[in-house]
């Protein structure tokens, strides 16, 4: 019975040392003797103690490398480019990718290089911003065509971020906010160019208004004044005593309003009851003068002129 314990012991301890456990999307590399023996996927593997060993483990999952570029553009402007790349190793090329790359990332990090310094020095700085993807889209596939040889597989390359020279973003920012005072100012000009042409408008609404307004009050006064004198004449006062009255009651309503301002200090020159009669007598005497002119004129337009010898 003692005997077969250290043959007991012996499948232990072989079981124990060569037993592993490989986890998801991770394959494992197994050689024996220093020779490529095969390849192990997940689960409960077993290899020969002493024999075999695990040569190295590679992962299945997607990895990212993130890698910052400087470069020059067409108009000799230098940016610092960071490009981020997606990639994987194929499940069925697992023996490339690990005996084919000494170093993976370095490799896809000089193709990075290579094509970024290929593209970007053919663009000014604005196209960078503009055609990035198109960037992007040179990567992932130049990279892609390289690196399917060693057994990756480039999922996506992106272009993350763009960093022109600090002297250069100064510049930009200034040119850019020229260009929003410059919108702003052309704002600000149609705003007041559209208030002075309603202001004016208005004005012009209101001076027409005005004028009819007068225009009106004139014409009802006119229309008073004709209804007065009629009245008058209905009475047995002849038109000229009827103008001398209404004349002189007018004065009389001017100086009653002037007297009913408080603190007024307007003097009407002459204020005795004779002004609006003596009024009444220029004016008549005027208007006898005006038209006596104008038969004149009349009389000696009309007159046949003289034959000259």
């Amino acid at each position: 019975m003692l005997s077969y314990i250290p043959v007991v012991l012996i499948i232990f301890i072989i079981l124990f040392l060569g037993l592993f456990i490989v986890k998801q999307q991770t394959s494992v590399i197994v050689e024996r003797f220093g020779k490529f023996l095969s390849i192990r996927h997940a689960g409960l593997q077993f290899k020969i103690p002493f024999v075999d060993r695990i040569a190295g483990r590679i992962s299945l999952k997607i990895q990212q490398l993130d890698v910052i570029v400087e470069t020059k553009t067409k108009d000799d402007v230098f940016v610092h480019l960071k490009i981020s790349v997606q990639f994987l190793v194929q499940k069925n090329h697992v023996y490339d990718a690990f005996y084919k790359l000494q170093n993976p990332q370095e490799q896809i990090t000089a193709f990075i290089f290579d094509v970024v310094r290929a593209e970007v020095p053919k663009m000014i700085l604005d196209d960078v911003f503009i055609k990035k993807n198109e960037i992007a889209l040179a990567i992932k596939r130049d990279l892609k065509e390289a690196m399917l040889n060693y057994g990756y597989d480039i999922i996506k390359a992106l272009v993350t971020d763009i960093d022109p020279d600090e002297n250069v973003k100064i510049a930009m920012n200034r040119i850019n906010a020229s260009e929003r005072e410059k919108v702003a100012a052309q704002f600000e000009g149609d705003a007041q160019r559209i208030l002075i042409v309603e202001r004016a408008k208005a004005e012009a609404e209101s001076k027409r208004l005005q004028g009819k307004g007068i225009a009106d009050q004139r014409r009802e006064i006119a229309r008073g004044l004709e209804e007065s004198v009629e009245t008058l004449n209905n009475a047995g006062i002849n038109p000229q005593e009827a103008s001398a009255l209404i004349v002189i009651t007018q004065h009389y309503d001017t100086l009653q309003s002037i007297g009913s301002e408080s603190g007024s200090n307007l003097i009407l020159l002459p204020n005795n009851p004779m002004a609006a009669s003596n009024m009444l007598n220029d004016m008549t005497a005027s208007l006898l003068a005006a038209n006596k002119i104008t038969e004149t004129a009349n009389a000696n337009k009309n007159k046949p002129k003289k034959p000259r010898n």
